[in-house]
């Protein structure tokens, strides 16, 4: 089992900085883990709490590796405020939903939404 460490620049205090999805998938039949911008859907498991510590470890490796190949780390997505606007107001969720796929599929907001909108 891994310590945790207190340094503020080890790939585990790095790594929560990143916003971590565990998310049930119909499709799949369990559920899967995702932790955007820095790993898709990676691992998945019967239970959240088995998704969740695969993830987190993951999450560290690829923080560690991006590191040591000096690529620079994406911003952090943890904590994040969500104001709930964009030009048309929606609700905080639906903000949060779209920013989150959009961060996934690497384009920003507004790249996203036009994306949909053209759909319609």
């Amino acid at each position: 089992m891994k310590t945790r460490t207190k340094n503020p620049e080890s790939p585990a205090a790095l790594a929560r900085r990143y916003l971590k999805l565990v998310e049930w998938s119909d499709k799949d039949g369990c559920f899967v883990g995702s932790a955007p911008p820095i790993i898709g859907p990676c691992c998945h498991g019967k239970t959240e709490a088995e998704v969740m510590a695969r993830l987190t470890a993951i999450v560290e490796e690829w923080v560690e590796i991006m590191r040591r190949d000096g690529h620079p780390l994406p911003s952090g997505s943890a904590g994040k405020k969500y104001s709930g606007q964009f030009v048309v107001r929606v609700a905080p969720a639906l903000h949060k939903k779209a920013s989150l796929q959009a961060l996934a599929r690497g384009e920003s907001l507004n790249q996203f939404v036009a994306a949909a909108l053209a759909d319609v």
